[in-house]
């Protein structure tokens, strides 16, 4: 393979990556929708419906679904550990920890893929990278707080450490999977089959079922299940597998800006400048961050 049909490839790879951040993006209104659905209940609910959409496109491809189970333990460690670890995570810090605060520390999953992707063979880090992150984080910031002071208290040190934790998890899975570039993204449909498990396991443990109420209600479930907790996953695979991870990284600060704008969109928010300035910020970084493999397409 030439180097410019490497690197078409490998572009290529890296936009199909950034779908999964446009997917995510939608995450925050889509949950808004599903109404009173307790956390763990609605993981095991949009897992499930990833889960039995693979398992169509599989069978009407003529795939058998067994060919996907024949790996090593680490992977499935990993894939499992990586969607339903950062879940888990999450919502523990959501439990023990103001939201603002416990928010903040795990979107830091994005600087950390920018950064410790250059620990991977054949990645180079470059100033610009580093800062469209920290900028995207910068913008991120501000979405959050509004602009406001962030305190952080003993107290919730619980609900931090998991927010930490939910931030390391998703950077492990994002990096590792590089390693494990011979792993077929078909396989990430029996990590949704396990997440949904694990995730109907925490339910009736931690949980009072609580079913959608409405038509709307249960088409939020479905659009979780069909997009940011379903093909995202996918398309993320590939995306970190054979695109530049770098780039995704810086990329992902995109998702709570496409959030905040869908929000307000649909009435659930107010412009603001705030919103204007987050949009400069992340938007900039992402450019930032991104302007080598722009370059080279020009280029060739």
């Amino acid at each position: 393979m030439t180097d410019a049909a490497a690197e078409a490839k490998r572009r290529r790879a890296t936009l199909i990556g950034g779908t999964a951040v446009l997917m995510w993006g939608a995450l925050a209104l889509l949950t808004t929708w599903t109404g009173a659905v307790p956390p763990f209940q609605l993981v095991a609910m949009a897992f499930s419906i990833a889960f039995v959409l693979t398992v169509a496109t599989w069978l009407f491809r003529g795939v058998d679904p067994r060919s996907f189970l024949r790996h090593p333990a680490k992977v499935w460690l990993l894939g499992i550990g990586g969607l339903f670890g950062f879940h888990f995570f999450y919502f523990l810090a959501l439990k023990n920890a103001p939201p603002v605060e416990a928010g903040l520390i795990a979107y830091l999953w994005p600087l950390l893929i920018v950064v410790f992707s250059a620990l991977l063979p054949g990645e180079h880090l470059t100033w610009r990278h580093v800062a469209g992150a920290v900028a995207g984080l910068t913008g991120t910031i501000l979405l959050v707080t509004g602009g406001g002071a962030v305190h952080f208290q003993s107290i919730y040190v619980l609900g931090y450490a998991a927010a930490a934790a939910c931030a390391l998890t998703w950077t492990a899975y994002s990096i590792l999977s590089r390693k494990f570039g011979d792993v077929p993204t078909g396989t990430v449909g029996w990590f949704c089959a396990a997440s949904a498990a694990l995730g109907m396991i925490c339910h009736l443990i931690f949980e009072e079922t609580i079913w959608p109420d409405g038509g709307l209600a249960w088409l939020a479930v479905f659009g979780l299940g069909l997009g940011p907790v379903g093909a995202a996953f996918f398309t993320w695979d590939i995306g970190v597998k054979r695109g530049d991870i770098k780039v995704l990284g810086a990329l992902s600060y995109a998702a709570p800006l496409i959030s905040t704008l869908l929000l307000i969109a649909f009435g659930k928010g107010e412009p603001t400048w705030i919103v204007a300035a987050a949009c400069l910020l992340i938007v900039g970084g992402a450019v930032l961050a991104s302007l080598d493999m722009l370059r080279r397409r020009t280029a060739t």
